[in-house]
């Protein structure tokens, strides 16, 4: 069941920030600040297939070229033992 949450002393420069991304998201203050506190204190879960396809994303979007699989291997072993 939702609850009622009252937040005072909430310093300008926050709330101008909050009002400026309500704004921004077409959202009321209320439904911004929920979504807020909603992404700092539930991250969302990815899972491993997710992430490898976004890094697969990622990799397909690099100029073509520029960069070949040995040279990124390299560079993501660079300074580990």
């Amino acid at each position: 069941m939702p609850t009622t949450l009252t937040l005072k002393n909430i310093p300008d420069v926050v709330y101008d920030r909050l009002k400026l991304s309500a704004e921004a998201h077409r959202r009321s203050m209320n439904s911004e600040a929920i979504v807020c506190l909603e992404a700092a204190l539930l991250p969302a879960r990815v899972t491993p297939a997710e992430r490898l396809a976004h890094a697969r994303g990622l990799r397909a979007a690099l100029p073509k070229g520029q960069f070949e699989e040995r040279d990124i291997d390299e560079l993501k072993r660079a300074g580990r033992p």
